[in-house]
């Protein structure tokens, strides 16, 4: 287990280096080809990227934090200190999308948009380069979240979507402004806004679904129903339940096995199926292993009055 608990945050950390250096240098791109290609737009999409890097590191916090080892305070773990980061991570892009919504509505309501300069081709090229950096970054962390289960990095890459979309936006503002409708800037500053809103309550709702011990989905459970019924000596599984902890999960199973059988014999079938679970499916962190008598003739109801 420890194995590849260490396995998991090498992943979260190497992901993590590589997104911050991706987004440090896109922020400075975008900020740079906002101030000198006179773009809104693109200076909020920079000051958005600018954000992930502190973004990143609290993921990064959180990752480290929960793949620390169960002690006498957290006997079950530290799993969830990642969705808490991924808590802390919706709130922190939650509030840069409304300081740029924010500033984007005021630039139409003020009227200013008209007496800035119209954005330049150095503005419109850093957008596309924004859009395939941000889409590149939202499937490499997503790959990487999916195969190690986690939720601190999930966040970020909805993040990293959020932000192509966004980068889309910018794009198409300074066509508009470029095209004799400057307001479309400003406009631009309103649609990314929205979009951001989007990326957060999404990742709120990622975090708060693992911590409030909601199940796997139906494919999982389907796999762990087929592995245990294969196990040899389990007669019927009558229950699996799962519940998810943070970027691991519990599991508990019922299963009835011939009813006359030793209890050293129902124990090791019970162990059989525990081992094979763990094996199977490595984000398990626990299988709990209920057997059932299974009677192949039912029995016989004695009468209370004889």
């Amino acid at each position: 287990m420890s194995k590849t608990k260490k396995s998991n945050q090498q992943i979260a950390m190497m992901v993590g280096r590589n997104t911050i250096f991706g987004n440090l240098f896109l922020s400075i791109l975008k900020l740079f080809a906002g101030f000198f290609g006179h773009s809104q737009a693109l200076i909020s999409d920079g000051i958005d990227s600018l954000s992930d890097v502190f973004s990143t590191i609290i993921a990064m916090i959180g990752v480290k934090l929960a793949a620390r080892q169960a002690d006498t305070s957290h006997p079950y773990g530290h799993e969830r200190f990642e969705c808490v980061a991924a808590l802390i991570l919706s709130f922190i892009i939650a509030f840069a999308g409304i300081m740029i919504g924010w500033n984007g509505i005021n630039s139409i309501l003020d009227g200013s948009y008209a007496l800035k300069e119209v954005p330049g081709f150095l503005a419109m090229g850093v957008a596309v380069v924004s859009i395939a950096g941000k889409e590149g970054m939202f499937w490499y962390t997503r790959y990487y979240a999916k195969r190690i289960r986690s939720s601190a990095l999930m966040a970020n890459a909805w993040n990293y979507r959020s932000d192509a979309l966004s980068s889309i936006g910018s794009f198409i503002g300074i066509l508009g402004a470029m095209l004799g409708w400057p307001v479309c800037d400003s406009i631009a500053s309103v649609v990314i806004c929205v979009f951001i809103l989007k990326s957060a309550y999404q990742a709120f709702m990622d975090a708060v679904s693992k911590m409030t011990d909601q199940s796997c989905d139906k494919e999982t459970e389907e796999a762990i129903l087929n592995t245990v019924s294969q196990v040899e000596g389990v007669a019927r599984v009558d229950l699996v339940q799962t519940r998810q902890f943070g970027s691991r999960s519990y599991v508990d199973i019922e299963i009835s096995a011939p009813s006359n059988l030793t209890l050293l014999e129902g124990h090791n079938i019970a162990q059989k199926v525990h081992d094979a679970v763990e094996k199977e499916f490595p984000e398990v962190k626990h299988c709990m292993v209920h057997v059932n008598p299974y009677f192949t003739v039912p029995p016989q109801k004695t009468d209370p009055e004889k």
